[in-house]
């Protein structure tokens, strides 16, 4: 079924009830992380059995002592921002577990989603977390860690929508997304490749942005990631998830193309916590169990 894509699992075997999604004029803060002075360079010893953590001075980052992850804070509850200014999130916080295991302070820096993306690419940041699908166009300019999270597509629409069902997006004329995403990719494809072609598209800055549009009527319904999808229904009266899942993806972490010796500590730390459960209760904190 041409909405029901699949993209190739990197290697997370844990089963994920994860329902998760999109200038470098952003923000920068830091998240809650330990205090750089109480950290020590991840060594050898570190490392989980039969994997080696490279020791300080086999990779860099762009500010010493820290790891500095881009992202779009406005994704719950993969990516928040709290009242008091700071981060939280299941990306940040598995973010800053990462940080920890490699002997480093995590710095988070808040900007549009396709600014986080292309800030990864070009080195201006260490890495970039924001509910990144691994596709063949972003494999091109940026590498990728395993996948740490699944997440599926869905379709937000108003509760007396003549549109039913995922089939029905047809018929719809007008389809908000947020910019860069996949559900943007996914939508504005050609019809031939399984989309409904860029005219009948609106990407906005933010999922919020593209839900208010449903709700004044701009928009015929709304594809995005299931877990900010659950965040925007229960807090607008009159919206609701069709049934049927757009789309099923994978997450993984975006780093620079060729900077081979930080992606494979991020890959390092990042199955230690997959291995010992953080990453799973990480998720469970944000997502209950269906």
């Amino acid at each position: 079924m041409k909405h029901m894509k699949k993209l190739a699992l990197l290697g997370l075997t844990a089963v994920m009830s994860l329902s998760l999604l999109a200038g470098c004029g952003g923000t920068t803060g830091n998240a809650e992380t330990p205090d750089a002075g109480e950290t020590t360079p991840a060594t050898e010893s570190q490392a989980p059995a039969g994997e080696t953590t490279p020791a300080a001075g086999e990779f860099t980052t762009v500010e010493a002592g820290k790891l500095h992850m881009s992202t779009n804070a406005a994704f719950p509850p993969y990516e928040m921002i709290k009242d008091d200014g700071t981060f939280e999130g299941i990306d940040v916080e598995v973010a800053a577990a990462i940080a920890e295991e490699l002997g480093l302070e995590l710095v988070v820096d808040d900007m549009g989603f396709d600014a986080a993306l292309l800030a990864a690419q070009n080195g201006q940041s260490d890495m970039v977390m924001a509910g990144v699908t691994v596709t063949e166009e972003r494999q091109a300019v940026m590498d990728f860690s395993e996948s740490y999270a699944t997440g599926v597509q869905v379709v937000i629409v108003k509760e007396d929508s003549p549109i039913q069902t995922v089939d029905d997006l047809a018929t719809a004329e007008m389809i908000g997304t947020q910019v860069a995403t996949t559900g943007y990719i996914y939508c504005s494809d050609t019809p031939e490749n399984g989309g409904y072609g860029e005219d009948h598209v609106t990407a906005y800055e933010s999922g919020a942005l593209a839900v208010q549009a449903l709700i004044n009527g701009k928009v015929d319904a709304v594809v995005i990631d299931n877990a900010p999808a659950q965040e925007f229904v229960a807090a607008n009266e009159g919206l609701k998830i069709l049934d049927t899942e757009f789309a099923v993806e994978d997450y993984a972490i975006g780093v620079k193309k060729g900077n081979t010796a930080l992606l494979d500590a991020i890959n390092g730390a990042l199955n230690k916590l997959i291995e010992d459960g953080t990453v799973q209760s990480i998720v469970d904190k944000y997502i209950a169990a269906e």
